[in-house]
């Protein structure tokens, strides 16, 4: 069981304490949700990945169009639905005061909470807005089971307040802990596929979930924490529903701290919509990306696109751009590294296919076993950005 946010970390007697840094320990990609509601509170379940102390918390009304307050904010760990570990449940805290006003299109990180998180704990941030109002801003493919209530009960530990269940994150942003010098992150820039659509809800089985368990035991890299940077539905070059890839990199990938890899894993809503994008669009916009990505001092690793041939948008004229972007990302010797995704999730009998085994119906998205397969795939090895980025 966790022993976390129940008081300081000590440290051995007389000795100097080792570097240390923040490292992004869970995030989520935000974008507008809906409409603010006043006097209601969120209980929200994230799962973290690296483990570490002095926990802080991000929230964002980065698609706000006027200031919302947080006039109550808890962090405590899950014990079953709504309810809290008896104890762990700790008032957050903004420059001192219990009350945070974040303006239009802002982000605010809480102070550090005493005591330590452990890598795999299902954290548990309840917070509540007296004025939220306009568009939320938020996260609705969460593939995890949150509850909201009416009033101010985020201090209570108790299920009972709590008796709506959502599937959404509402304002909460990233979650950082601070860590040994040398423990970095990864993000996860990609679409529907990264953000889990068609796992199983609450049982954190995205391919990065399955990544950061590989991560939590692994001697060929100190990378552990991981972000997870999808949004259904979201392209590298164009706007949609969301941002694309290149007009929320700042805040979604590089505004993270710890971060030594992206693994970008996009594309595939790019080509398969008929927009008219070409193998080389695609190309330029990985470029673009990726010399953004360098220039803040990270590694990429690119993940070929998998197949899609079935999903109603399919014909061979998107095969034909993806299998020559997925060329390209093998041998154009553009990223610091590959994932060949494609090559590990597709069906030895059709080449164009998902295998039957991961292809959760609709011959876009995939099983558990699927994510776990493309989890695999990733050499642990080269998140570590050893040699610096473009090496």
């Amino acid at each position: 069981m966790l022993a976390a946010l129940l008081g300081p970390v000590p440290s051995a007697a007389g000795t100097a304490p080792p570097p240390r840094h923040d490292v992004v320990t869970w995030a989520t990609s935000a974008f507008r949700l809906g409409t603010g509601v006043p006097d209601r509170a969120y209980r929200l379940v994230v799962h973290t990945s690296a483990g570490g102390d002095r926990m802080r918390v991000r929230f964002s009304n980065a698609f706000g169009d006027r200031p919302l307050t947080f006039d109550s904010v808890y962090a405590g760990l899950q014990k079953e639905g709504a309810a809290l570990v008896p104890g762990s449940n700790r008032r957050l805290t903004f420059d001192g005061r219990a009350s945070v006003t974040i303006p239009p299109g802002g982000l605010v990180l809480s102070d550090p909470l005493p005591g330590r998180v452990r890598a795999g704990a299902d954290l548990v941030v309840s917070l509540h807005s007296p004025d939220a109002g306009g568009p939320a801003t938020g996260h609705r493919l969460a593939m995890q089971t949150s509850y909201l209530t009416q009033g101010d009960h985020t201090a209570d530990e108790s299920a009972a307040p709590w008796t709506r269940t959502i599937t959404s994150w509402f304002y909460l942003d990233a979650v950082t802990v601070r860590t040994p010098a040398r423990t970095g992150a990864v993000v996860a820039l990609g679409d529907s596929i990264t953000d889990g659509w068609e796992s199983t809800t609450d049982l954190n089985r995205r391919w990065p979930d399955y990544l950061a368990r590989r991560l939590q035991h692994s001697l060929a890299t100190t990378v552990r924490g991981v972000a997870n940077a999808g949004i259904s539905a979201n392209k590298v070059l164009a706007d949609g529903a969301s941002p694309s890839a290149l007009n929320r990199l700042d805040r979604d990938v590089l505004s993270h701290p710890g971060v030594r890899t992206v693994l970008l894993f996009e594309g595939v809503n790019d080509l398969k919509a008929h927009t008219g994008v070409t193998a080389e669009d695609l190309i330029d916009g990985y470029r673009k990306l990726t010399a953004r990505v360098h220039a803040a001092g990270h590694c990429v690793v690119a993940a070929t696109i998998a197949p899609f041939k079935g999903w109603s948008e399919w014909d061979p004229e998107a095969e034909a751009v993806r299998q020559e972007v997925n060329a390209f990302i093998r041998t154009g010797g553009l990223f610091d590294a590959v994932a060949d995704f494609d090559r590990a999730v597709r069906s030895p009998d059709d080449p164009e296919s998902i295998r039957p085994a991961y292809d959760n119906g609709d011959h876009l998205h995939f099983t558990d076993e699927g994510m776990r397969a493309m989890a695999d795939t990733v050499r642990l090895k080269d998140l570590e950005c050893a040699s610096g980025p473009g090496s």
